[in-house]
């Protein structure tokens, strides 16, 4: 009884209060998708947004004029947001979200690198959709049902970069993080091949 006790009451302090978080690439398809995502979600609440610095100095709903690829519109919660600039507006990301979801187009490999690793040097903790960190040894790469220890990770590369709070936990991609999850569960049932 005390622990159901004590789950309810954690529960009402995350429906009282919503964990701030950013999106970087927040104009691209990923971004798009993630806004939506995030939209009605019971723990996060979308406060920053960040994308090129085509799109930096606008309104959210400005910057995706004519390329929200979604079938649903733009949620009202974001569209007066201003767009800042995923390269220059870092320090503000800090402030405003301790919690990045990073989708940049990763076409700039070396780019996307840096701006996930400055974002987690200012203390923020950084989930990045991108691949240039899924082969970093430091870096856990989370499927959180099958590898949620992985997280112990995070000291070791706060200590090894220096970092006092920030860090980057990256996603597998799409095909892995698809089938990982299954094999994971037939485990149990010693498979000989999987194909």
């Amino acid at each position: 009884m005390r622990r159901i006790l004590e789950l309810k009451k954690r529960r009402n302090i995350l429906s009282k209060k919503k964990i701030p978080v950013g999106i970087l690439g927040a104009t691209g398809m990923v971004g798009q998708r993630l806004i939506l995502l995030l939209r009605k979600h019971p723990w996060f609440e979308v406060v920053y947004l960040a994308a090129s610095e085509k799109s930096a100095g606008k309104s959210y709903a400005e910057a995706v004029a004519g390329r929200w690829m979604q079938k649903e519109p733009v949620p009202r919660a974001v569209a007066n947001l201003p767009v800042y600039s995923a390269e220059g507006d870092i320090g503000i990301a800090a402030r405003q979200a301790p919690a990045i979801f990073s989708a940049i187009d990763d076409s700039d490999k070396e780019l996307v690198k840096r701006i996930d690793e400055q974002h987690a040097a200012v203390g923020c903790r950084v989930v990045s959709a991108a691949s240039p960190h899924r082969s970093v040894e430091d870096v856990p790469m989370m499927i959180p049902e099958v590898n949620f220890g992985h997280l112990d990770m995070i000291p070791v590369q706060r200590g090894n970069r220096g970092w006092k709070t920030g860090c980057i936990v990256v996603k597998p991609n799409c095909s892995i993080q698809s089938f990982v999850p299954v094999l994971h569960a037939w485990k149990q049932f010693d498979p000989l091949d999987v194909f």
